[in-house]
């Protein structure tokens, strides 16, 4: 099911963002970190660790996943969640390019069923 398009907002050009690197965005009182990976795919995810809430956007990326710059945790960039034994998750939202210009859809998040 595709999502309204009413509900995607622009958050920038693709550009913007250096190469496994991070920018942030805000949504009320949350902060979204939007993710360049190595081979520009553009991942979104609410940036607060499921851990201690440390700054995801800060983070190291790589191989699809960023890893948290406070207690090392893994995180996916696609799902939002913990990686290997540990547990958690944070919001992940849908992502859009077009024409270099990066939209999310805040409306929902995904979940880990």
């Amino acid at each position: 099911m595709t999502a309204d398009i009413r509900n995607w907002i622009e958050v920038g050009m693709l550009q913007e963002i250096p190469r496994e690197g991070a920018r942030c965005v805000r949504k009320g009182d949350m902060t979204i970190a939007v993710f360049r990976t190595a081979d520009d795919d553009v991942f979104a995810l609410e940036d607060k660790c499921p851990h201690k809430n440390g700054p995801l956007s800060q983070g190291i990326v790589h191989g699809g996943c960023v890893t948290c710059p406070l207690h090392n945790w893994v995180i996916s960039l696609k799902t939002g969640a913990a990686q290997g034994a540990d547990e958690g998750q944070t919001q992940a939202f849908p992502v859009r390019l077009d024409q270099g210009r990066i939209f999310i859809d805040l409306s929902f998040s995904h979940a880990v069923v």
